[in-house]
């Protein structure tokens, strides 16, 4: 037993025990504040030159920087290179290089633990692939909202203008694999994911503001359908194959997806120049309850721009890492991709105004009809230190809201709210993805979820359940408040149904919409798009059904693709008659969006352009300088391309260096091409059989292309002559004698040409361009 005094030494001796103890603890952290600070000058002293430079790039954390909280948390996981080698335990390994073996040439002993570790490690280096956009590319960023947005919801990232939410997005392609190429034709995921004060946002969308269905139970046939065909896993990341046509042609709600598919906007020139959007209807809250309907928009500042077919395909042989390399160096080179937030607001009591469901996520709204409102920025500034721990193991979900956010009963959308948390679960290991370094919040979490595989966090504490009055010696409820997360009250139908609301059966008005709003180019691209995929098809029935059910959306557009797949003339009456058909239109208000149309995008900026500049012996440099020097002033990137790398010699023996070559980068990686003057280097291009390729194919691509002086010699395969005034769309033609463009003024008039011609992006106007060999 205990005596009086012996309580009274022992909690003596207690106090003491503590003091001793606080003293430890601040000898032991002056102690690690030492030995850490030791370890980053030891890792820096050993850092390779690339992560020296990686290091330097990353942005130093300060309390008003955007993405502070973010990269101060994601530095705590960082780690550098060491100059000394270990195990996962810290041991320290003597040889990397030769297992334990018993004798020089006995066998190898299964004792080796270093070796059983390390290999080990590389046989489950793998996680699953994502079933669908497997192949993506990442950025860091902020978001900064231009006003309060308190009047229509009390989402805190979106009131004080002065802050900057940090945000790591994923852009990815649908249909392809992990090992696809990026310029294949598909839908793009755009996935935002904000990393604010009241928790983790998702915003889970797409480059096309529709998808091909209206209910999350047909979402695994879409996919299977679309996916390399089972009995022999071909093709890969290719809708031009039977089941996805079938399966299409059966499915008329697909048709207005198809027209999106088949367009531009499926083959985007980069990535920071394709628009995002939400897809679903969601809501908006505010602090009082009421409740707008909200549809999302990124608008890029560069505007929205494609590839040719042509070059999308050439694209995916030559470097099928072509999206996510212009997306790294961008950033890299500090031009940071920047889109603005859009939102199209309907009020409650507008729901049913529009002539069309809100809820069919084959249906968008016309910008003519609701004005998109721009309320934010988002900038890409930061490339990730590592590509698996950050952009392949982010998990998005849409179902990651924060209060102001909320969905609507688009059947679509309730199918998505279940489907990502049970995907990751399965590719990430477990119901502890949300701990990852990428996946964390940056706010405060508690709750009572417990264990699991890859658990990181240590709960402290007796209970884990809720009610308690043990956790913190009172009771503990949760039940019924006020804050946090409220789902908008909705008025529920009923009874239960297995079945579709008739306010979705209308699937062609809208397809219809879309193709009368696109230019007179865009229809072709549309069109040959179309024949080009189903030509791919083996079974001359589904060709047939799919022109059939074209016939609905434009009679025309259905004789046209028609016309060289053998198949009969369109049948809108056929189409008619088969199941999944549903006689139904609605009524719009508008005929043409001009908004649609990737035409008139953009505001004539060539900023971030990559332009080629072909050069051989003899070139004139002293021409050359101002313009190029005018080009890169307007934002243009400049490469100089030759037959072998090294340098050429201009006409003065001036020595220019190359960037690269006509065969490991062709026209296709290029926005515009550039010949520079000089009789001796004009003779030797025309030529050479790769640099003839190399112009003709930007020709054919429809490209900008500036010729000056003699270099214009290399245009006449396509019977290009000196004349400025007869040039196609498109080509500069500068005819200048050379001796006159020492006069900058002249110079500058010739590349101002020039950047205008680029500005404009794509010449798809330009005439008899089928005719051209490349």
């Amino acid at each position: 037993m205990l005596t009086a005094g012996g309580a009274s030494a022992l909690r003596v001796a207690g106090r003491e025990a503590v003091k001793i103890d606080a003293r430890l603890s601040k000898a032991q952290a002056r102690a690690q504040s030492s030995a850490k600070a030791t370890s980053v000058f030891n890792q820096r002293a050993f850092m390779t030159p690339q992560s020296k430079a990686a290091a330097g790039r990353r942005p130093k954390a300060s309390s008003t920087d955007a993405g502070s909280a973010k990269q101060e948390q994601l530095a705590g996981y960082t780690a550098e290179p060491t100059p000394q080698l270990t195990t996962n335990q810290g041991l320290q390994i003597p040889d990397n290089h030769n297992s334990l073996k018993a004798g020089v040439r006995g066998p190898t002993l299964l004792e080796d633990f270093i070796l059983r570790e390390k290999i080990t490690h590389f046989d489950h280096e793998r996680i699953p692939e994502r079933v669908v956009h497997a192949r993506g590319s990442g950025a860091h960023g902020f978001f900064q909202v231009y006003r309060s947005m308190s009047q229509f919801t009390c989402a805190d990232f979106l009131q004080d203008p002065q802050q900057k939410t940090p945000v790591f997005v994923r852009f990815s392609t649908v249909a392809g694999g992990a090992g696809s190429a990026d310029t294949v034709r598909d839908v793009r995921g755009f996935a935002v994911k904000f990393y604010t004060r009241e928790g983790t946002y998702d915003l889970v969308g797409n480059n096309i503001p529709v998808f091909f269905i209206q209910d999350a139970m047909k979402f695994p046939d879409l996919i299977h359908s679309v996916k390399p065909e089972p009995h022999h896993a071909m093709p890969q990341a290719a809708s031009a194959h039977d089941t996805f046509w079938d399966f299409a042609s059966l499915m008329p709600e697909t048709t207005h997806m198809l027209m999106w598919a088949m367009s531009d906007r499926a083959i985007p020139r980069s990535l920071r120049m394709m628009e995002g959007f939400g897809v679903h209807t969601f809501r908006f809250v505010n602090s009082n309850g009421e409740s707008h309907f909200v549809k999302f928009h990124w608008k890029p500042k560069l505007g929205i721009h494609g590839l040719a077919w042509d070059e999308a395909q050439k694209i995916a042989g030559k470097d099928a890492d072509f999206h996510r390399r212009d997306l790294w160096e961008a950033i890299e080179n500090g031009d940071f991709p920047e889109w603005e937030l859009g939102v199209q607001m309907i009020p409650q009591d507008k729901e049913h105004s529009l002539g069309f469901d809100l809820l069919d996520p084959t249906k968008l709204i016309p910008e003519e009809m609701v004005p998109v409102q721009k309320i934010g920025k988002l900038v890409l500034n930061r490339n990730p230190d590592n590509f698996f721990a950050e952009t392949e193991q982010v998990a998005f979900h849409p179902g990651h809201v924060v209060p102001g956010i909320d969905f609507t009963n688009d059947p679509l959308l309730q199918g998505r709210l279940f489907s990502y948390t049970d995907t990751q679960i399965s590719r990430l290991g477990g119901a502890n993805f949300h701990e990852l370094p990428i996946n964390k919040g940056v706010c405060p979490f508690h709750n009572f979820q417990r264990d699991g595989m890859h658990r990181q966090s240590i709960a402290r504490g007796q209970v884990a359940y809720e009610p308690n009055s043990l956790g913190n010696g009172q009771e503990f409820r949760v039940d019924g408040g006020s804050k946090g997360f409220q789902s908008f009250p909705d008025e529920i139908e009923s009874p239960k149904v297995r079945r579709r609301s008739p306010s979705f059966d209308d699937h062609f008005t809208q397809a219809r919409l879309f193709f009368n709003s696109q230019s007179a180019a865009e229809k072709e691209h549309i069109i040959a798009a179309f024949r080009f995929e189903l030509s791919k098809l083996e079974v001359p029935a589904i060709r047939q059904r799919m022109v059939d059910n074209l016939a609905h959306v434009d009679e025309k557009l259905a004789r046209r693709v028609a016309e060289p797949l053998g198949t009969g003339a369109p049948d809108a009456k056929a189409a008619a008659g088969r199941a999944g058909y549903r006689d139904f239109r609605i009524s719009m208000s508008v005929e043409e969006s001009p908004a649609l149309s990737m035409a008139v995008a953009g505001d004539g900026s060539v900023r971030t352009r990559k332009v080629a500049i072909l050069v051989a012996d003899g070139m004139d440099s002293a021409s050359l300088k101002p313009i190029r020097e005018a080009i890169e002033h307007a934002g243009a990137q400049c490469k100089v391309v030759g037959p072998r790398l090294g340098s050429v010699l201009s006409a003065s023996k001036r020595q220019i260096d190359i960037d690269a070559t006509f065969v490991n980068s062709p026209s296709v990686m290029f926005d515009a091409v550039l010949v520079p003057a000089g009789k001796e280097a004009a003779e030797a291009l025309a030529r050479n059989g790769d640099a003839v390729h190399f112009v003709l194919e930007a020709y054919k691509h429809c490209k900008a292309i500036c010729t000056v002086g003699e270099g214009v010699a290399l245009l006449s395969t396509l019977g290009i002559g000196a004349d400025a005034a007869a040039a196609p769309a498109g080509v500069v033609v500068a005819a200048t004698p050379v001796n006159d463009l020492g006069n900058n003024s002249a110079a500058q008039e010739v590349a101002q040409a020039f950047i205008a011609a680029m500005g404009k992006h794509r010449h798809w106007d330009r005439a008899n361009i089928d005719a051209v060999p490349a």
